[in-house]
Parts: structure tokens; C-alpha cells; sequence
């Protein structure tokens, strides 16, 4: 009888080879990920094409926004200061107020002696509270509303215009109560001023300035100046159809585009771009800002503490003025309106009181603010765009390598 011997246990080799699963074959995606170390960078790139254009525009705008309100915050106070100029001028005072803010270094010197380094960067807060959605709610709509109106109209000047000014109303109507608590806090002076210069309110900070002003003056005080506001459309329905115009003359690119091939900043072309059309946009529709700015910077109700019913219709110095409480009524027999009430009103008693210079008060001091804003805005929102587009294209890259 021949016995077998029993078959020795596979060796741990040849058990591998023989009960292992066979092989994954890897693709060429596979390979070119596995000879490629992970970085930093191709996660963002990768996350970056994921993104949709819109949460794209947002940021990029919002970025744009922040940027503009560092670089120009002094300018914007020094302008809003030559705007508001006459606003508290007393009623029954028979002679001129005498002018303290003149011209772009006059101005500068007034506030830097009486407030310093934080008289030029009054109303930061608000201001970057005020930009960061504008522009975020603004380049979002508008690129999406261009599209939408590209399909609709055939002609796209009138296209950029109807998605210039849709953008706007959108940021307008979501964003004027920070306009109006930004544009007190810079035209709010030192305690130190002149009876006939000093506001007829004082707020420490932003969240104060809202809570003062919902309490004495109600919800409508922040939509104070929306109407000019509105007006103030047609500054942005001439300024980025224009800027399109030049960019794409100079490029060949509209905003915020850049090709898969070249997404090199055009830097000349975008300044040459914006300089134009900003200096283009605020020399036409300048008037409609100080409108804005006289009906935001007054109040709505007489506070107890302001001097000479500044800013309101009436007097308290007629028949009964001993026995009338502020705000009730004025000597004939009205209560006591705002000065300025409505467009046509407001630039009437402009016009009869300081002249038609009046409307270009702070023109200069505004360009002079108005253009780095806008070139700082544009240079941003198209750099961040073009670094997407560049994150983008690596993505790209590593995906069909």
C-alpha cells in the first residue's frame, strides 16, 4: 500500500499569487496622479474649477470692495465733508456761512487739526460694510444679467447698459442703509466746531449711529437719498458699458474674461480702461450725488440738542416759540419739515440758497477719489479673475496629462 505524502502549505508568495483578486489596470488619469505628488496647490487648483461662476464674481467683488475702501477712505471723507458744506447752515442766519472746507488739501488740513489720523478714516466700518456687498451683489448680477440679455437683445451696448442698471438697482436697494450711516459718520465734525458748521448729531461708531438713528428718526431714515440713489444709475449705465468698450478695444476681452491659453493681466489696457470711463461716468451724473448726500445727511425729526432747527423748515424764533416744543410747529402754523424733501425741492432750495456751483461742490476732490477707487476695483476684481482662470487651466492640465 503506497501512501501519499500530503502536499506541503503554499508558501506566503504563492499564496498571494494565487488567491489574490487580479490586478486593477490603471488609467492613464490614474498614472499621471500616481507619478504626480499631491500639493497644496493642485487641491486648491482642483477646488477653484470646481466653483460656480457666480460664488466666483461674489468673492472677487467683495475682494475688489475691500480693497477700494482702504485705498480711498480719506478721499471719500474729505469729499463728503465739501458735499454736506451749507447743509447746517441756521435758517434765520441773514449773513453767508463762512466756508472751512476748501479744496482737496484745505479740506484735508481742517479735518487732520481737529480729528487727526482718525478724522480721515471716520466711517471705515460702514464703508467696508457698505462696499463689500455692493460689489459682491453688483459684479454677480451684472454678469449674469449680461448673459441673460444677450440672448434677448441683439445689440450689446444696450445690453451692458440694461444689465449695468439692474445690477445697480439690485446693490442699491440691498445696500443704502449702510450708505446712509457711512455718509453721517464722515460728515459728522469735531465738537469743536462753529455753531453754523457742527452737525446736530454725534455718533461714537457705527452700531451707535444705528441705534440713534432708529430710535429718533424710525426705518425711513435709512432709505434716506434712495431716490438720487437711483438716479445715480446712470453713472454705472455709462461707466461699464464703457469700460467693456475701451477693454475690448484694447484686449479684445470683456470684463473679467481672459482666455484658457493667456491669463496675463492686461494692466495698461484695464487703467487706460477705467480712467476713461470713470472720468466719462462722473463728469456726466456728479450733481446727483450731492442731492444724495444733503437728503442723507440730514434728520428726520428735531433732536432737543441742535442748534437753530438747522436742516428743517421753520423757525423757533417766531410768536410762541417759548411755548412750542421743538418739532410740533413753526410760526406759521406748519409743522417743521426737513429742508430738503424730494428731488425737485431739494434742488431748488440748493439753487436759491448756495447757487448752481453748488451741485459741483467737491467735483475735483471727488475725481481725484473717484478714479483710484475705480481703477483699485477694477485691478483687483480682473486680477482675482485672472488667477481663477489660471487655477482653472492647471486643473485642467493635470487632469488631461
Amino acid at each position: 500500500m503506497t501512501t501519499t505524502e500530503p502536499e506541503p502549505p503554499p508558501s506566503p508568495t504563492t499564496a498571494t499569487e494565487e488567491y489574490a483578486p487580479p490586478p486593477k489596470r490603471l488609467s492613464s488619469h490614474d498614472n499621471s496622479m500616481k507619478n504626480q505628488p499631491w500639493s497644496p496647490y493642485s487641491a486648491i487648483a482642483h477646488r477653484a474649477a470646481s466653483l460656480p461662476n457666480s460664488t466666483v464674481n461674489a468673492a472677487c467683488g467683495a475682494a475688489a470692495g475691500i480693497a477700494s475702501g482702504i485705498v480711498t477712505c480719506p478721499l471719500d471723507v474729505i469729499k463728503t465733508r465739501l458735499q454736506a458744506q451749507g447743509s447746517w447752515r441756521p435758517r434765520n442766519l441773514a449773513r453767508p456761512t463762512r466756508v472751512v472746507y476748501s479744496g482737496l488739501v484745505g479740506t484735508a488740513r481742517v479735518i487732520w487739526v481737529e480729528d487727526g489720523i482718525r478724522g480721515m478714516y471716520r466711517g471705515l466700518g460702514p464703508m467696508l460694510l457698505g462696499y463689500v456687498p455692493t460689489w459682491a451683489v453688483y459684479m454677480t448680477v451684472y454678469d449674469s444679467s449680461k448673459d441673460f440679455y444677450y440672448t434677448r437683445i441683439e445689440n450689446k451696448w444696450v445690453s451692458r447698459i440694461c444689465a449695468s442698471v439692474t445690477a445697480g438697482a439690485c446693490s442699491t436697494l440691498a445696500t443704502n442703509p449702510i450708505w446712509v450711516i457711512k455718509t453721517r459718520l464722515m460728515s459728522q465734525v469735531s465738537s469743536r466746531a462753529s455753531d453754523e458748521h457742527r452737525t446736530p448729531w454725534h455718533y461714537r461708531n457705527t452700531l451707535d449711529a444705528f441705534r440713534k438713528m432708529y430710535a429718533t428718526e424710525g426705518l425711513r431714515a435709512f432709505y434716506s437719498g434712495l431716490t438720487p440713489a437711483l438716479l445715480g444709475l446712470t453713472h454705472v449705465a455709462i461707466q461699464f458699458p464703457l469700460y467693456e468698450y475701451f477693454k475690448m478695444r484694447f484686449t479684445g476681452l470683456e470684463m473679467g474674461q481672459s482666455t484658457e491659453s493667456n491669463s496675463d493681466v492686461h494692466w495698461l489696457s484695464i487703467l487706460g480702461a477705467t480712467v476713461l470711463s470713470k472720468i466719462c461716468a462722473t463728469s456726466a451724473t456728479y450733481p446727483h450725488e450731492v442731492l444724495r448726500t444733503r437728503l442723507q445727511t440730514q434728520q428726520r425729526t428735531i433732536p432737543h440738542s441742535s442748534h437753530e432747527d438747522i436742516s428743517f423748515r421753520g423757525s423757533h424764533q417766531g410768536p410762541g416759540h417759548l411755548t412750542r416744543g421743538p418739532g410740533t410747529a413753526s410760526s406759521d402754523g406748519m409743522v417743521n419739515l426737513p429742508r430738503y424733501r424730494g428731488i425737485w425741492k431739494t434742488c431748488t432750495t440748493i439753487f436759491a440758497e448756495e447757487g448752481w456751483r453748488a451741485f459741483y461742490n467737491g467735483m475735483g476732490t471727488n475725481m481725484v477719489r473717484a478714479v483710484p477707487a475705480a481703477v483699485t476695483t477694477m485691478m483687483t476684481y480682473e486680477t482675482l479673475r485672472s488667477m481663477h482662470q489660471k487655477l482653472k487651466n492647471e486643473a485642467l492640465h493635470e487632469d488631461t496629462s
